[in-house]
């Protein structure tokens, strides 16, 4: 049976790995090579990965692609991408190619402010706790002062204190609501080293401040953290062209149009097909959220619940045909950042930003946009033509190879095969034991 283990974190890496496979790994003789197989030969570079996190065993390695031909407010891009699914960079390039023969993709950033809370707990008089707030207001932006210089020096900072009264809901609650602009830093470390020192200093005014001592009813801080729902931090992106435009040598661009428009609309309408419908815009998104380096949780979650704002989950995309010109349009609530973090650390997260022509953190929001609508394009432009199925299993064919240990030869052959047969493993499987007899 195995037991707890203790000081685990100061063990070398090596004796990690072999208390690890004595307990948990005893059925698998190969789990140290495994492991140690992944270890980089630049044992700098080792290190530097190794510090990313704690108890670092090995390296996890994702395929790192380019998606070309992205034409966005007239500037042509190649997107990196990080993903492991098989479809996701074709999809892209191919949505990139066919928009690129149509005036490419436009994008602007709506805004950009962050924003964080102090929560607590408050059960005196709502009177008192807003009159206190209005006087402490100016002392809560001046304990913060040293913490925002440099970031007040490159034109960031606080923008806003706000007292919200929740009590309603959750008896006694409420949260003083702080926005923040953060320039090209996604900014995490800032805001929440800023709400803390509110928090303190909130409090500490709350002791010597009249009315509360009378009543002996102090505020009372819960928590202090930033919140990944940014939705006044937002990017517009969209295509267009006359219908005509999208006929092609299988589709009529009308009905074609008419076919998209009416896939959109059943995202709104409908949650099940939405949450599949705005997984296939985070392929996109999050593949090159990943590459350069930023917080693909943190975007998710934000996405998601934007997706929800309106009291039911629905399409992060929308599209519209008016006097014969199709649009397809995408708003994003994205916190992105181009300098800290392992932007700045991790060597393909700095050679992802040179392909990107090292944006800030605006143009990495207008490209990520973009990336996700693509996404949604390609997808969408599929289901209503020949299916899903189609391309995505061919792009999976070569998985399902290699999981059948197919040699070079094999895998030409198999390639050539499923160009005019339908792929699945089984087909695969099948095709693969009478090319060998």
């Amino acid at each position: 049976m195995n037991q707890p283990v203790s000081g685990f974190s100061k063990k070398s890496k090596d004796e990690k790995i072999e208390w690890l496979a004595e307990n948990y790994l005893q059925n698998n003789p190969d789990s140290v090579q495994i492991l140690k197989k992944y270890w980089n030969e630049d044992t700098s570079l080792q290190q530097l990965h190794d510090d990313f996190i704690e108890n670092t065993l090995s390296n996890y390695y994702m395929p790192f692609g380019i998606a070309p031909n992205f034409l966005i407010n007239g500037k042509l891009f190649a997107l990196p991408m990080v993903t492991e699914e098989s479809s996701v960079v074709a999809a892209a390039s191919n949505a990139a190619k066919f928009w690129l023969e149509r005036g490419g993709f436009k994008a602007e950033v709506i805004s950009t402010e962050k924003n964080g809370q102090v929560h607590f707990n408050f059960y005196g008089s709502e009177k008192d706790i807003e009159n206190f707030f209005e006087e402490v207001k100016p002392k809560l932006r001046l304990s913060i002062q040293s913490l925002e210089k440099n970031m007040k020096a490159r034109g960031g900072g606080l923008v806003k204190l706000s007292l919200i009264d929740k009590s309603h809901i959750l008896d006694g609650y409420y949260y003083i609501h702080a926005t923040f602009e953060t320039l090209d830093a996604m900014g995490a470390n800032f805001i929440n080293s800023c709400l803390e020192q509110i928090a303190h200093t909130f409090e500490d005014e709350a002791r010597n401040y009249e009315s509360f001592q009378k009543k002996d009813s102090y505020p009372e801080v819960v928590m202090s953290i930033l919140s990944n729902y940014v939705p006044e931090c937002l990017v517009h992106a969209e295509v267009s062209c006359n219908v005509e435009e999208l006929t092609t040598k299988h589709n009529d661009g009308k009905q074609f149009a008419q076919k998209f428009v009416r896939a959109i609309e059943i995202a709104k309408t409908e949650s099940r097909r939405a949450v599949t419908h705005n997984k296939g815009i985070m392929n996109g998104v999050d593949a090159v959220v990943l590459a350069t380096g930023n917080d693909f949780r943190a975007v998710e979650a934000g996405v998601h619940a934007y997706a929800a704002r309106n009291s039911y989950y629905g399409s992060l995309t929308h599209a519209k045909i008016e006097d014969d010109i199709f649009t397809f349009w995408i708003e994003l609530p994205l916190a992105v950042g181009t300098v800290g973090g392992l932007t700045s650390l991790h060597p393909l997260t700095k050679l992802a930003f040179e392909i990107l022509q090292k944006p800030n953190a605006k143009e990495l929001m207008k490209i990520l946009a973009v990336a996700g609508l693509a996404q949604n394009f390609a997808a969408v432009r599929s289901l209503v033509t020949t299916g899903i199925q189609k391309g995505h299993m061919k792009m999976h064919l070569m998985n399902i190879l290699n999981q059948l240990h197919a040699s070079k030869e094999e895998k030409e052959k198999a390639m050539e095969y499923f160009i005019t047969n339908p792929v699945s493993h089984s087909s695969a499987d099948d095709f693969l034991k009478k090319l060998r007899g």
